[in-house]
């Protein structure tokens, strides 16, 4: 025989089972932490990368040299400067004025990226003059490089419209399997 359930009182309901009143509190609880819970963690791990991002810029910012690792993908698509992806010792620095800004890059790379670094600003090997240096002294001092004048180094200029930016391309040679490259790109905005 079934156990005999108590009348239901004057509201017309029955009384909770504690198994139901357990299961009614887990839920409320668990609806407690997705609601409130999940949006304050989300809150804290963005103001944190928020936090991160501002001393990476402000770095970036107070640099006064090359700074090692890659532009952003942003600034080589703005200075036209594609720094293939396997390129080693890399570094970069970026000045800004009223009138022009400028990119310093420098990396390392293999004969076969050269190529493909030059062709993809619309030029071949073939135009590096041997024995030019293309950076001025001015931006050399700048990014503080040592480009004397010698038999290793080759160099051009790829010159475009504004608001297209002007690239100047020196090369060094002296290790033919690995040739460093400095590339200066100046906007004018």
């Amino acid at each position: 025989m079934p156990p005999a359930v108590p009348p239901p009182e004057e509201g017309g309901k029955r009384p909770e089972s504690r198994r139901h009143v357990v299961t009614r509190r887990w839920l409320t609880a668990i609806t407690i932490v997705l609601l409130i819970g999940v949006p304050a963690g989300y809150l804290l791990i963005s103001a944190e990368q928020s936090r991160d991002s501002g001393r990476d810029k402000a770095k970036a910012a107070s640099a006064t040299g090359l700074t090692e690792g890659f532009p952003s993908r942003v600034q080589r698509r703005i200075y036209d400067i594609p720094v293939p992806n396997a390129a080693t010792d890399v570094a970069y620095y970026e000045t800004n004025n009223w009138k022009t800004s400028r990119l310093y890059v420098q990396f390392r790379t293999v004969p076969a990226d050269l190529d493909w670094f030059l062709s993809d600003l619309g030029i071949s090997r073939s135009a590096l003059k041997a024995g030019h240096v293309s950076i001025s002294e001015r931006d050399a001092g700048i990014a503080g490089w040592d480009l004397k004048t010698g038999d290793d180094w080759a160099g051009t200029t790829v010159a475009e419209k504004d608001p297209l930016p002007t690239v100047d391309i020196t090369v060094d040679e002296s290790n033919p399997a690995r040739p460093l490259v400095y590339a200066v790109s100046a906007a004018t905005p």
